[in-house]
């Protein structure tokens, strides 16, 4: 039964990997369907979600199952929780994806990110794919060097984040009203991603020391 048991643990570990993946790639797929007006991606994108909430679903009645048979204590509590509040953020990151792609579908066949902010994009999108890759490791390795680092890493889309303020603000942006709304929420969903790896990294740390640092992205955001 213990065997069984340890079993099904790694099994979540493996799946809320996987699920890291599929984070991963509905990132890339959104952010060139953004760059390029890629409608047909931005679809692919838009439909591939549902797979994702379905391993978030798959995941937690897997924990809820061994909450109730288990009353699992200790370290063991910790992981089945860590992995309840895991695959949440990694949903989350999910739906964020899709958020990028529904702008860049609002917006076909015209490009929803000016040619100014365009690198800008194309860094957050490359860091937004960094950073999932180092929490599908960390969650794998229950790396805390690891997660320290993905924190740090962090700091490339707050300086991103804040490029695209300046842009925004300055006297000769020439875009208009719903340009700027659109790069505003583009940056927040990016910046929100980036938010939710940094709390997965978070809670390797709490399963893995039974401390929590700093406070993690709250379920709902």
């Amino acid at each position: 039964m213990r065997d069984t048991y340890r079993e099904e643990l790694d099994d979540i570990t493996t799946s809320l990997v996987e699920m890291t993946n599929s984070v991963g790639s509905a990132m890339s797929k959104a952010t060139t369907a953004l760059l390029d007006a890629d409608v047909a991606l931005a679809d692919l994108v838009i439909a591939g979600d549902a797979h994702i909430d379905a391993v978030r679903e798959n995941v937690d009645d897997r924990c809820f199952t061994l909450l109730a048979r288990q009353a699992p204590v200790a370290t063991d509590l910790r992981s089945v929780t860590t992995a309840m509040a895991t695959v949440q953020d990694l949903e989350r990151m999910g739906d964020l994806a899709q958020h990028i792609a529904k702008v860049a579908r609002m917006r076909f066949p015209d490009h929803a990110v000016p040619q100014e902010v365009r690198p800008v994009f194309l860094d957050m999108g490359h860091t937004a794919e960094s950073l999932v890759a180092q929490a599908g490791t960390i969650i794998a390795k229950r790396d805390i060097e690891a997660a320290a680092q993905l924190e740090a890493d962090d700091d490339l889309m707050d300086r991103n984040h804040q490029q695209l303020f300046r842009e925004l603000l300055s006297d000769d942006w020439p875009h208009g009203i719903q340009s700027a709304i659109d790069i505003t929420l583009l940056g927040r969903y990016y910046e929100r991603f980036a938010d939710h790896a940094v709390s997965v990294a978070r809670r390797v740390v709490y399963l893995v020391t039974g401390e929590r640092p700093l406070p993690v992205v709250a379920a709902a955001s």
